[in-house]
């Protein structure tokens, strides 16, 4: 059943509340077909804050281009080749949409039930495959490179999400997600501490960055690469920032707690744009589930609701301006007033 929707008089209250005070809005019932569209403005791009009204784009609504899915994770961007990728994690397959013409085809199958995907700056996929316990970049010539499988001779957890930094190294978390059950992937005992790791692009080496996380989960970087902005789904559930000093961190600090008023959810993937926001992928039930939208500095400006929980995001288009979002069964993007800050 859907919440009650407050409004719109209601919805447009929310500019300068805090945090604290912020009242959960309810998911505006719609045609999720895109047979009935729904009138501009979106009421489901919501501004908390007077500053994310320049990230709305008055005649552009959210729009579903595919409901299949079991477990919707890892969307990137390709501007080689101009299309969307993300993970269908149970179902072992990656799938694909053209920008061209919205056209949706399974991609890769089987895909080691991957999870997190990104490209490099060479255009070469990057995928975390629970199935190997590996991140995997698959060349141009159809070869398949193991980037990383074993930390000091033990294999890896199930890497979950990964990015590209622009020195050629490889950033990438290894919570346990996808070796808890048969359901993602194959039931093993977890051998290492889960953590936080990046592939030396000279020696490709695997090096422990950090494990001082309980559950570590997306990330991203800051527009000028001298942050690193990290998700712990285990305890406690929150938004870190952290100093990057090359491959070492430093002054690690709450960016978020990710709570709204007495509603309490997680952030799965994130991305920035090009202002220095955080756009999160939420988890916390109606009124929150969709994409939190956060300042620099850590505000919640804006939210993005959807009707199902959105694990991870990406910017892409030719114009890096339109948000992709892999939400449980489903793909849904948006054209936002803002461009990503990175190639996918």
């Amino acid at each position: 059943m859907l919440a009650p929707s407050i409004g719109p008089i209601g919805r447009r209250s929310f500019l300068g509340l805090t945090a604290a005070a912020l009242p959960l809005v309810g998911q505006t019932a719609r045609d999720w077909t895109n047979h009935n569209p729904i009138r501009y403005p979106d009421p489901d791009v919501v501004a908390l804050d007077k500053s994310f009204s320049k990230y709305q784009v008055f005649n552009a609504v959210i729009y579903r281009h595919y409901v299949g899915t079991r477990w919707a994770e890892g969307p990137a961007w390709s501007g080689e080749g101009n299309y969307v990728i993300w993970s269908d994690i149970p179902n072992n397959r990656q799938m694909r949409l053209m920008e061209e013409d919205d056209h949706v085809a399974v991609f890769r199958s089987p895909s080691g039930y991957s999870n997190g995907n990104t490209f490099d700056f060479e255009g070469r996929q990057i995928s975390c495959e629970h199935a190997g316990r590996r991140v995997a970049r698959y060349e141009h010539n159809g070869q398949v490179t193991a980037l990383a499988e074993r930390y000091n001779g033990k294999p890896l957890n199930s890497p979950n999400d990964v990015v590209v930094h622009p020195d050629g190294g490889v950033w990438f978390t290894d919570p346990p997600y996808g070796i808890l059950g048969n359901y993602e992937g194959f039931q093993a005992k977890p051998e290492l501490k889960e953590a936080v790791y990046r592939v030396d692009p000279h020696t490709a080496r695997v090096e422990m960055v950090s494990d001082e996380f309980d559950k570590p989960n997306g990330l991203c970087f800051s527009p000028d690469y001298k942050k690193l902005y990290l998700c712990d789904t285990g305890t406690p559930r929150n938004v870190q920032v952290f100093d990057l000093d090359g491959a070492k961190l430093r002054n690690g600090r709450l960016f978020t707690d990710m709570k709204m008023g007495e509603k309490s959810g997680i952030a799965d993937g994130i991305r920035a744009d090009a202002d220095g926001n955080i756009w999160a992928g939420s988890n916390g039930g109606p009124g929150y589930d969709g994409v939190q939208v956060f300042s620099p500095g850590g505000q919640r400006i804006g939210m993005i609701l959807l009707p199902e929980i959105c694990a991870n995001l990406c910017f892409g288009g030719p114009k890096r301006n339109r948000l992709y979002m892999a939400a449980s069964q489903s793909l849904y993007s948006v054209y936002v007033g803002v461009q990503g800050a990175h190639i996918c």
